[in-house]
């Protein structure tokens, strides 16, 4: 079976139940490493995941995969991970948890846009707002090609990025 309807059924087959312990999926990917699997699950959550989301998340995850045998021959590796900083928004839920970061959009028309995220809809064909130097600007998400979270480090000299809530 090709890879990416392995990866399509696996989606279908998990996503409820990372639904079930409150958390989104955002990405399976699967890869042959030796004779075994690498089962990589992507989740995320409003206010950030913590370790005892992910032990839960990866406990029903495993027991699904477990059962799974048609899609996944043999051994397997299964790793639950959260999205990282260089994760395109592609949802409104990337949107919003991006708010107060400071964010660059690539638009269809190629024109760039860099600010800080203000606002953003929760409706796939709505918008966001940045407030740029010159001002705030409203982005559709149905124009933007690219989007990424900026990584911001401290003026203080420390070197250590800073967090949304700390990004002046």
């Amino acid at each position: 079976m090709a890879n990416d309807a392995v990866r399509g059924q696996l989606t279908d087959l998990l996503r409820p139940v990372v639904e079930r312990c409150g958390l989104d999926l955002e990405d399976v990917a699967v890869n042959r490493a030796g004779s075994r699997s690498v089962v990589r699950v992507v989740v995320d959550v409003d206010g950030g995941l913590d370790l005892d989301a992910v032990a839960e998340v990866s406990r029903e995850v495993s027991v699904v995969l477990d059962d799974a045998d048609d899609l996944l021959r043999g051994a397997f590796v299964l790793e639950v991970t959260s999205p990282g900083v260089d994760r395109p928004l592609t949802a409104p839920r990337h949107w919003r948890r991006a708010l107060t970061r400071k964010v660059a959009v690539s638009r269809t028309d190629g024109r760039e846009v860099v600010g800080r995220l203000r606002e953003a809809d929760e409706a796939a064909e709505g918008s966001a707002t940045l407030v740029t130097d010159d001002g705030p600007v409203q982005v559709r998400y149905a124009d933007v090609r690219r989007a990424m979270v900026q990584v911001e480090f401290s003026s203080s000299g420390s070197g250590s990025p800073k967090s949304g809530s700390e990004a002046s």
